[in-house]
């Protein structure tokens, strides 16, 4: 979800190459790392997935195809909160990570300014294809952190968008943890599959031109929430 759209495989820059469809807009707005909200840009979590190298990433063209499909929904808060690499455990509540902490957190200051929460969405799983007890306990694990999030956010029926992962480090592990995203049973769920999408030469990560289209299919799973509406990595509306 923090992005690595660009990314070269040898050396580990960014191209800076951004597509139209992730350009800056005003109607776009990101919460910065100190809780301030800003015109959102690429990368969208340089500041908040600070120790690697961020490219382009599903966000910014998941906010311009909700507006390009509904023009009165608003200003639209991007919250950035992945941190590229991690394991679904280092996301339970009470890590010592704080990964869930600062997530909740900075979920609750988009709020501040009259925002509303309109969408948890989630994209994680590589890094739980490594080794096979984290796979077999993977769909445990989410489910609890997606329920943990929904009670401390006060918002028991939080739409949630997940992807199902499109690569892994070990393709028998890998099936477990795409079984697992896929048997998720809760409500206001839905399952967006980035299988088939092209990846960069790393072979794990996705391309800026699959990010982008990540980041439309994001945008057709959050409309079928808000199909009349005038936040890996959350979206408020303002």
């Amino acid at each position: 979800m923090a992005g690595r759209g660009g990314i070269h495989k040898v050396n580990g820059h960014w191209n800076k190459k951004v597509p139209p469809e992730s350009s800056p807009n005003p109607s776009i707005l990101q919460l910065s790392l100190h809780k301030t909200w800003v015109i959102a840009h690429e990368p969208l979590h340089k500041e908040i997935d600070k120790y690697k190298t961020c490219g382009v990433g599903p966000g910014m063209a998941f906010a311009h195809e909700v507006l390009t499909k509904d023009p009165s929904f608003g200003v639209i808060g991007l919250v950035p909160c992945a941190i590229g690499g991690t394991k679904i455990i280092d996301w339970a509540k009470g890590s010592r990570t704080g990964y869930y902490k600062h997530l909740v957190e900075r979920a609750n200051a988009s709020l501040k300014s009259g925002g509303t929460i309109k969408a948890l969405l989630w994209y994680q799983g590589e890094s739980d294809t490594q080794q096979q007890t984290d796979a077999k306990l993977y769909k445990r694990r989410l489910k609890r952190f997606f329920t943990d999030v929904r009670a401390d956010l006060n918002s028991p029926k939080l739409p949630i968008i997940q992807v199902a992962l499109a690569s892994g480090y070990n393709n028998t592990l890998k099936q477990i943890v795409r079984s697992a995203q896929l048997g998720i049973d809760l409500p206001n769920l839905q399952m967006v599959d980035a299988k088939g999408l092209p990846l960069e030469r790393d072979h794990l990560h996705l391309s800026t031109p699959a990010q982008v289209r990540l980041g439309k299919m994001l945008a057709d799973a959050f409309l079928q929430f808000h199909p009349a509406v005038a936040l890996n990595e959350f979206l408020a509306s303002r």
